[in-house]
């Protein structure tokens, strides 16, 4: 319980925990990627990911995330979690337990270039300011120091985009950190679930609120019939 308390305090040195594990990351081999195989490989994605808005309704009712324009990086890592099972979620277990890690690659490459030539990029001006209450919490949570300039320039591809991500969507995945005991929903994941826990539930959804309000790079790339 001691170290625990100790870890709730400590926002600045669990960042710096995490960069010691990109070190690490960073060092190894990168698994070639192939963005036009993974465009072949992407047709169990859009049926949700290629539908704006489109909305899950199990295990929680929420908003599936924005992938397009998200970083490879970090697209592979989540499939892995999914896969091993660090993520909970049916769907995405039953489906990342179906991709090898050479699949995981080629659509995340895919999916961080698809769309963007039709998108128009993200200004570098910096966004309107938070609240006050808001922007405390933020700094409490040491936000910026991982996911980067107005949360939409991570210090590492590992670490995902999360301006613009929808709001039901970003508070459901901080509410799935701090949750354990449940087969369907959690996401085992030492750092964030330290974050989570100094904060209640009304100030997750704040800032989630706020993040979902500025100007990113991820978007959805509608289905022809969407179109």
């Amino acid at each position: 319980m001691k170290q625990a308390s100790k870890l709730l305090r400590a926002a600045p040195l669990l960042a710096l925990s995490a960069l010691s594990a990109l070190a690490l990351l960073a060092s190894q081999p990168a698994r070639a990627q192939d963005a036009a195989a993974g465009e072949r490989k992407a047709a169990m994605c859009i049926g949700c990911h290629g539908i704006p808005r489109y909305q899950s309704s199990f295990p929680e009712v929420y908003k599936v995330p924005l992938i397009s324009g998200q970083s490879a990086k970090y697209i592979a890592a989540s499939l892995a979690a999914y896969q091993k099972g660090d993520r909970k979620h049916p769907t995405m277990r039953a489906i990342a337990g179906s991709l090898s890690e050479q699949d995981m690659a080629d659509l995340a490459a895919f999916y961080e270039k698809h769309g963007t030539s039709s998108v128009k990029p993200v200004a570098d001006t910096a966004p309107a300011a938070p609240p006050p209450d808001v922007a405390a919490l933020l700094t409490k949570g040491a936000c910026a120091s991982c996911h980067g300039a107005n949360y939409n320039k991570p210090i590492d591809a590992a670490y995902p985009k999360i301006a613009g991500q929808y709001a039901d969507y970003l508070y459901a995945a901080l509410r799935a950190y701090g949750t354990s005991g449940n087969p369907n929903v959690g996401r085992n994941n030492a750092i964030m679930s330290a974050q989570v826990k100094q904060f209640k539930r009304s100030e997750l959804k704040a800032m989630a609120d706020y993040l979902a309000t500025l100007p990113g790079d991820m978007h959805t790339v509608p289905l022809n019939r969407f179109r």
